[in-house]
Parts: structure tokens; C-alpha cells; sequence
């Protein structure tokens, strides 16, 4: 066993995704000396572009940019180490079947592009506007350390106090409204406000997405809040598409993390967080190497990170039993497409195609999609969230040739066949959906790649496929998350902090987890 880096470094960081490297870019430029160790070949983890088949690049797993923690870009100064986003607005396209598309300006643009009545598009306004104000009173939460009701700190208290005069400035009927709607599901929402079934399909399937929720399970319109609370480029409820695909944000990550004297080493795989006298005290690799730091910050997934890497025997039982109870089985899976040619879905202008597709018809739709996951079924006829990069970006397919990247549901991690029988027959039906809105393009097909959340949880060490590490619903969120004990990026050693998504606020490609991890240790180790 051997102990070369022995006392070099601060801080050690376990998990080179976006997440792990926010973290060591902003404790590197505290002047700590910080290693960031990432079991992969190549750092970026699902955050990452990868070529799937020859000539053709695509966004891992999530592919679209809606809550890019603005603080960490403007603290980490992104632009500089080469992040670039897709100019101007992004549309959102609700793809029909039955008739032509709708298309909103923007993630969720005021202006309707397509055939609606005025009621529904009175109601889309009336409704837009008071889910942004409503998304805009949780927001501070999801961008913040959560509160910590044992021992609330001023800051914290404060910012309690803030939400608490937001909520009043809504006046009395809004206030009555927003606690009225806060736990109820997206469908009754939408039923309350407007008609348009590809409207409410688009919103229904987004405030879904990444979940074992349907539209009208309780608690749904959260997702929503999730979503609107975030922003790019400064621009609430916004999507952007990075230049480069997904890789490009980790890679600019990267650079900070270099620039800030972060030291980053791939294919180093973590076996053991040592403990010693109940504190982490650095880390074990797999080939026996022992390297020591004050401080260590897992970026991975938090069961992974105590249960296999710390030991069950260093905390308690009570501890270990609320980790084994965090609802974390995907239901999402990735689709890529290798095409010979850029597809054309009915209907829609050619300059639409570079938006974001959502094939959602109805929320009656979304509901029946979701059901047979409920008894480990995959969807017959799935819901999905499409884009095609590589028509505002060439570098990411050969020329004239076009990459589909797409975000399928419901797709169980436990499916009852086993997803080696199940994966043939669910990529027909994806493509089923395909062609019925976008004919002939099976006949474009050079090669398909299909991530179901058993190829996730296997290529991305992510346990149960689950992008997000553990389902992003009431009782695992805020100090809920992962768990109490370890809520707040603390945990129950001393020594080591949480960093990743399965901590707040949650998945996404946002940095927020690491970023504030990273402010939490300062104000911890001091």
C-alpha cells in the first residue's frame, strides 16, 4: 500500500461530474490544494458528449440547459473557460398527431405559435404568469444551502423571512392560491386554466419528466416549480443548448477547477473513504494507493458513498436504514439517433426543428404512459422530449447527416422481462412514435443507441439509473435530502460533506450541490 500524495492536499473530491468539479474549482480558488478523483477514463460523468457512432456526438444524458446555477457561472467566470450557449431563445414545440403543432417562444413563452383559441391563450397567460410568480418564492430555497431547523443560522433564518414577505407581497387571494396549489397535481392545474391538449400535454409531461409521478399524481406541479425556478443566461424559466453538447459545460468545469490549482485525475477509482476516530481522513484506491486529506466531498451517489465506500459500521443504524429507503429507481431513458439526413415532423418549419420537441398529445396521455411503470412495465406508446443538436451545431454530426438526442418515459429500472428482452421491443415502440410524427425516419436510421436505466445505473455508477439519485418529490427534498443526518451537505463524520445531485436541491445540470457544498466546507473547516 502506497501513500505518495500523502499530506498534499486539503480537500479530496470524489466524483468528476459537473457537480465534483463545481465544488473543486470553488475550493480551489479559496486557496485549497484539491484533488478531484473520477473512476472514468474521462471526466464529465453523465454530464458528458460521447461519440456513439462514427462521426456522431451527443449530450450523454440530460441535453438541454434550463437552470444553470447562475452565481457558480458568474463565481467560476464559465464563459471565460469556453462555455458557449445556443443564441437566442429556444422554442418548445408540442408535437400532435392529430393536427398541427404548437410553438411556445422560449421554455414556456407567453406568445402561441399555432392554431388556439383565445380562451386558452388568455388562460396560458393567466396561468404562466402566476406559476413563475409562485416558482419565484421557492426559489431562493433551491438555490441556498436548505434551512436547518435545529440550529438555524441568521442567514438562513433571514432567508426564511424573505420567502415569508414574497408570500405576503402576493396579497391575501394569491397567498390563499399558492398554498392551495403548492401540493396539487399538475393535471387539476391545468384543467382549472386552459384546454388546448397539447398545451397541457407539454406541461404535464415536463413537470413529470425524470419521475415516477404522473400528471395526476399529488404533489406533481413541484416538478414545474423545479423547473421555472431555474434560469440561463439571466433569463427565468429559459433553455439553452451548450455548444458542443453537454460535454462542453464539464470541460469548461474543468478549466476552472485547473485554473484554480485543482489537480483532476481520471480512472481513479475510490475503494474506501478511511475513517479514523469517527472523521474522514482521505481516501483508498482501488490498486491500494492511500492518499490523506482534512476534508473529503463525495460528488457521487449518497448510498454509494456511505454504505459501500464508508462502511455501514461507521454510523448508525437509523442512519443506514433511512439511506436504504430513498426512492431511487429510474424511470427515464436516452435514445441517439445516428440519422443520414435531418428528420422533418409534420407541420412544424424548418427553423422550429432546432427547438425542443415534445411528443406529450394530452395529459390523458401522459397519465396512460406512465401507468404500466407502476407494475414494472415499460410504455407502449412513450412520451419524450426530443432535440436535434446537430442542426445548430455541425461539429456533432458528418455533414449533411443529424443527431437525435431524445429523453424518453416511462422506461422502469426494474422491468418485470428484464431489459435484455425488453430493450428490442421498447425501442420498436419508441420508433413507432417516431414515424408517426416524423415519417420516414427509421429509413434515415444509420444507428440507434438506446440507454435504458439499467445501461445508466451500469455506465454511469448511478444506482437504480435514477439521473436525478433519488426521486425529486416532497419527502426528499429541501432538508429531506438525501436524508435527515446528512441533509445540508454535512453528514454524520466529521470531515466529510455531500456534493452531488442526490443532495440539494437535486439533479439537473445545475452545479448548485457542489457549488454550495463547496461554501459549506469553508464555513465549516473554516
Amino acid at each position: 500500500m502506497t501513500s505518495s500524495e500523502a499530506g498534499r492536499f486539503d480537500a479530496i473530491v470524489i466524483g468528476g461530474g459537473h457537480n465534483g468539479l463545481a465544488c473543486a474549482a470553488a475550493l480551489g480558488r479559496t486557496g485549497r490544494k484539491v484533488l478531484v478523483l473520477e473512476a472514468a477514463d474521462r471526466l464529465g460523468g453523465a454530464a458528458g458528449t460521447h461519440e456513439f457512432a462514427p462521426g456522431f456526438r451527443v449530450s450523454s444524458l440530460a441535453h438541454i440547459l434550463n437552470r444553470l446555477h447562475p452565481e457558480m457561472v458568474a463565481g467560476l467566470d464559465l464563459r471565460k473557460h469556453g462555455l458557449a450557449l445556443s443564441a437566442g431563445a429556444i422554442p418548445s414545440v408540442a408535437l400532435s398527431s392529430a393536427g398541427d403543432p404548437l410553438v411556445l417562444d422560449g421554455a414556456y413563452g407567453e406568445r402561441l405559435d399555432g392554431t388556439i383559441d383565445a380562451a386558452d391563450r388568455s388562460g396560458w397567460s393567466e396561468l404562466r404568469s402566476l406559476l413563475f410568480r409562485q416558482a419565484g418564492i421557492l426559489k431562493p430555497f433551491l438555490s441556498r444551502r436548505p434551512p436547518d431547523l435545529g440550529a438555524m443560522s441568521l442567514g438562513q433564518a433571514s432567508l426564511l423571512g424573505s420567502a415569508a414577505l414574497s408570500l405576503r407581497r402576493l396579497g391575501k387571494e394569491e397567498m390563499r392560491e399558492f398554498l392551495r396549489m403548492v401540493l396539487m397535481n399538475v393535471a387539476d392545474v391545468l384543467d382549472e386554466h386552459v384546454g388546448d391538449d397539447r398545451l397541457k400535454g407539454l406541461v404535464a409531461f415536463d413537470a413529470t419528466l425524470g419521475a415516477h409521478l404522473g400528471p395526476r399524481s399529488p404533489t406533481s406541479l413541484l416538478g414545474l416549480y423545479y423547473r421555472l425556478a431555474g434560469e440561463v443566461a439571466g433569463v427565468t424559466g429559459a433553455q439553452a443548448l451548450p455548444k458542443g453538447g453537454m460535454g462542453a459545460v464539464a470541460a469548461a468545469l474543468a478549466r476552472a477547477a485547473e485554473a484554480a490549482g485543482c489537480k483532476l485525475r481520471p480512472s481513479a477509482v475510490v475503494g474506501r473513504i478511511m475513517v479514523e476516530k469517527g472523521r474522514a481522513c482521505g481516501v483508498t484506491l482501488d490498486d491500494g494507493e492511500e492518499i490523506r486529506a482534512r476534508t473529503v466531498v463525495s460528488a457521487i451517489n449518497p448510498v454509494t458513498t456511505f454504505l459501500d465506500l464508508v462502511g455501514p459500521r461507521h454510523v448508525d443504524t437509523g442512519f443506514v436504514r433511512r439511506l436504504g429507503h430513498i426512492r431511487m429507481k429510474g424511470d427515464a431513458a436516452k435514445l441517439h439517433l445516428a440519422l443520414d439526413a435531418p428528420p422533418r415532423f409534420a407541420g412544424l418549419a424548418e427553423e422550429a426543428h432546432r427547438g425542443r420537441l415534445v411528443i406529450a398529445p394530452s395529459v390523458d396521455h401522459v397519465e396512460k404512459a406512465f401507468n404500466p411503470a407502476k407494475y414494472g412495465a415499460y410504455s407502449p406508446e412513450p412520451v419524450m422530449e426530443i432535440t436535434l443538436p446537430s442542426l445548430g451545431d455541425p461539429s456533432l454530426a458528418p455533414a449533411g447527416a443529424c443527431v437525435l438526442s431524445a429523453v424518453v418515459q416511462f422506461a422502469p429500472y426494474a422491468l418485470k422481462q428484464g431489459w435484455e428482452a425488453g430493450k428490442p421491443k421498447f425501442l420498436a415502440a419508441i420508433m413507432a412514435v417516431l414515424e408517426c410524427h416524423a415519417p420516414g425516419i427509421g429509413r434515415s436510421v444509420q444507428h440507434a443507441e438506446l440507454l435504458t436505466p439499467a445501461d445508466i445505473e451500469a455506465r454511469f455508477r448511478m444506482p437504480g439509473g435514477h439521473w436525478h439519485h433519488g426521486e425529486m418529490q416532497v419527502d426528499q427534498m429541501l432538508m429531506n435530502r438525501p436524508v435527515h443526518g446528512a441533509d445540508g451537505y454535512d453528514t454524520p463524520l466529521d470531515g466529510l460533506f455531500l456534493a452531488g445531485a442526490g443532495s440539494h436541491p437535486g439533479g439537473g445540470i445545475s452545479g448548485a450541490p457542489g457549488w454550495n457544498a463547496a461554501k459549506r466546507v469553508v464555513e465549516v473547516r473554516g
